[in-house]
């Protein structure tokens, strides 16, 4: 029997519906499956447990995006971006401070490498995406100039502070800070991004909102009920995530020294991945002409990359006294300063069109390919 368009619902009345069905069955078995197969060392099995270890892993970050955004569209704009955020900085910090405590390559070097890769691909491949997809789709996206001013203004103070600045400095030999002044960097940096969260939520929350308010592109809002439970399923799946990139991490490293690749890239990796639901959280909301909200999921992502990360990863290497190489060589440095010039060009205007997006993707192009070819 055929179901005709004409004896559905209206739009309207069939969302309203879905706000009340429970969350989709595969957020909820997969987030199940990525903890059975870290307790069950999936990844042990040889070929085969490694390649089904990975796939539950990018089935657990999808799940992880679903029920952020859940939760996201309960607590609303812009305090609903930064719930995504911080989620990505819980895993990233659980990966390089597990990183720093194993005996595999250079940790110290791999947590700079991990924060530089995590910045290059927010500041141009998230946001190139993101401005191509919508340019795309859209011709021309408008947002709020003040609050993606305030964002880069503070994501550039930072990032030379903690990945510049270290290269200079005469009191400790090398890319390193000496212990006072990994202190005070590690302080500055909370207070930086403390700072910016409480413009973003309070002082100036305006500056932060959707430009747009076409009702046709937001869903229904979650019951109490759905939000807890995704709430409570977000934060499985953030273990999941965790553990098995942990174990995954060290599989990936050994195929990256094998194939004599810089051991740069496997901060990449780690980066990428981490960062995967905030990629396609953004993405999303770009192709719905949600512009602004993408920029808050990219820029809020950057500055607790560094504003969150950093003093983390400064605490663990002075409690147990371990290196932290944070400066990074002249080829990155170029690369983060043209980046940074750059961004501030194309979202100068609060319009975006597919120029700037290609201009971000070509950056982040030639910055993966340096990467593996320095």
């Amino acid at each position: 029997m055929t179901i005709s368009e004409e004896s559905l619902p209206p739009p309207s009345t069939r969302r309203a519906l879905l706000g009340r069905l429970p969350l989709p069955l595969w957020t909820l078995a997969l987030p199940a499956a990525g903890m059975l197969a870290v307790l069950t060392s999936l990844y042990k099995l040889g070929t085969v447990g490694t390649v089904a270890a990975s796939l539950i892993l990018i089935g657990c970050v999808l799940a992880a995006v679903h029920h952020a955004e859940v939760v996201a569209h309960r607590v609303g704009e812009p305090f609903g971006t930064l719930v995504l955020a911080i989620a990505v900085t819980v895993i990233e910090v659980s990966l390089i401070v597990s990183l720093m405590l194993s005996d595999a390559g250079d940790a110290s070097a791999l947590a700079r490498d991990t924060v530089f890769a995590a910045i290059m691909i927010i500041l141009n491949g998230i946001i190139g995406i993101c401005l191509m997809a919508g340019g795309l789709r859209h011709r021309e996206q408008r947002f709020s100039l003040r609050g993606v001013s305030a964002a880069l203004c503070t994501l550039a103070a930072m990032a030379v502070l903690t990945l510049v600045l270290p290269s200079y400095t005469s009191t400790t030999p090398g890319p390193f800070y000496s212990t006072s002044q990994l202190g005070l960097v590690a302080v500055v940096s909370l207070f930086l991004y403390g700072m910016f969260v409480m413009v973003q939520t309070v002082r100036h929350r305006d500056y932060f909102l959707p430009q747009t308010d076409d009702v046709e592109d937001h869903a229904p809002m979650p019951s109490r009920q759905t939000t807890m439970a995704a709430f409570g399923v977000l934060l499985v799946a953030l273990v999941a995530v965790v553990m098995l990139a942990k174990a995954l991490s060290a599989t990936v490293e050994r195929a990256v020294l094998d194939a004599g690749l810089p051991l740069a890239i496997v901060g990449v990796v780690i980066a990428a991945l981490v960062l995967a639901p905030e990629s396609l959280a953004a993405y999303r909301a770009a192709k719905r002409n949600r512009i602004q909200t993408s920029l808050n999921l990219a820029l809020g992502s950057a500055l607790a990359t560094i504003g969150l990360t950093i003093p983390a990863v400064a605490i663990v290497s002075l409690v147990l006294e371990l290196p932290l190489a944070l400066g990074i060589g002249p080829m990155k440095l170029i690369l983060l300063a043209l980046s940074l010039f750059v961004a501030t060009i194309s979202l100068g205007n609060g319009r975006t069109t597919v120029m700037q997006g290609a201009v971000h993707l070509v950056i982040f192009a030639v910055y993966l390919f340096t990467t593996v070819v320095p």
